[in-house]
């Protein structure tokens, strides 16, 4: 099992650029339950601002992402994470939602698999494998 971030999962179901080499890390995931607002305001974006995608698309997308969660994921509560996040955070100059992924890597012991250059580095530095 890994930790997944928001930017994987976007890329993932809405095959961005190199999805397709994310698809064998996506079997056993775990994330942050607030991955599930930035992954629908996302499909929002790719319909409303960036029209990438149709509304029907979307709709379907957001199915297979549900049935994505039943069966392949694991969602945590951010809660938990969060001071340890802020002090990453502080420490490396990202955000708290990056921070957040880092944060719930290093607790589980397990790799992050993110799309973000700077949050796979700081990862790293924080002995989080960190994929792809």
């Amino acid at each position: 099992m890994i930790v997944v971030d928001a930017s994987a999962l976007i890329a993932f179901f809405l095959r961005e650029e190199g999805w397709s080499e994310l698809a064998g890390h996506m079997v056993r995931t775990m994330s942050l339950d607030y991955a599930v607002k930035e992954f629908y305001n996302a499909v929002w974006k790719a319909v409303s601002i960036k029209k990438k995608i149709s509304s029907e698309e979307a709709l379907r997308c957001i199915s297979l992402f549900k049935k994505y969660l039943d069966k392949n994921m694991q969602l945590i509560r951010e809660e938990e994470y969060l001071d340890r996040a802020l002090e990453i955070a502080f420490k490396e100059g990202i955000t708290v939602y990056d921070a957040l992924y880092i944060s719930l890597a290093i607790h589980q012991n397990k790799p992050i698999l993110t799309l973000n250059k700077k949050q796979r580095e700081v990862s790293r530095k924080y002995g989080v494998a960190a994929l792809p």
